[in-house]
């Protein structure tokens, strides 16, 4: 595993705590960096990062709290407090 992965593993449990704590900002700054290592070393951020965060305006999302999940047709679909949607497949 290279560092740069080992980088954004850790970025990823430092957004996660700091959004329970409700430090929205801090998980906020947690993301931009974690987007910027991914660009720089042309990584593909990990998939579990990718599903907790908005592209739209880079918060973790906790889903409850600041992200509304929904089951619609097949698919998963999350919604950010700012509006922006996701929306994932799954079988079941």
């Amino acid at each position: 595993m290279s560092i740069a992965a080992e980088r954004l593993e850790r970025l990823h449990d430092l957004a996660s705590a700091a959004a329970a704590d409700g430090d929205d900002e801090r998980a906020r700054y947690y993301v931009q960096l974690a987007r910027r290592v991914a660009e720089r070393n042309r990584l593909s951020l990990p998939k579990q990062f990718r599903r907790f965060t908005c592209d739209n305006c880079d918060r973790y999302l906790r889903p409850g709290s600041n992200a509304r999940v929904r089951l619609q047709d097949g698919h998963v679909v999350i919604t950010c407090d700012c509006g922006a949607h996701a929306r994932y497949p799954y079988e079941g």
